[in-house]
């Protein structure tokens, strides 16, 4: 019996285009890690990595309305009690988080890889939660 020719050629044509894709994917994707003294270590790569990025958020900060107690410190006096202090709703244009400054040797981390895994960027700080 003959095979079909236009049969055999969409198999090859679906195992290349799947072949394709995971090479495309693979490596791609969100993986956690732990900041060490001089770099990067991900959970699922054998190396440390040193040059890696981290996310930086610009934007507007908006700060509640709300009330806190503080005491008022002055080199003429002694320590004083606390006062209470309200805050209104204030908003800050051009406010900045900024994670690399944050993040210490030990913390673990959520990164994801970009173009095609050869970039990798740590995305937050990753913590359990006490239950």
């Amino acid at each position: 019996m003959a095979t079909d020719p236009y049969a055999e050629l969409v198999d090859v044509v679906h195992a290349f285009m799947n072949n394709k894709t995971q090479q495309a994917v693979g490596g791609v994707g969100g993986v956690l890690g732990t900041i060490t003294s001089s770099g990067l270590k991900l959970d699922d790569f054998k190396y440390e990595l040193k040059d890696y990025l981290v996310a930086e958020l610009p934007g507007r900060l908006t700060l509640p309305a709300r009330k806190e107690k503080a005491k008022v410190l002055s080199s003429s006096s002694e320590d004083s009690e606390p006062q209470g202090f309200e805050f209104e709703n204030t908003e800050i244009e051009e406010a900045n988080w900024q994670l690399a400054n944050a993040l210490k040797a030990g913390d673990r981390v959520l990164a994801i890889r970009i173009l095609g895994g050869n970039e990798v960027v740590v995305i937050c700080k990753v913590v359990t939660i006490d239950g």
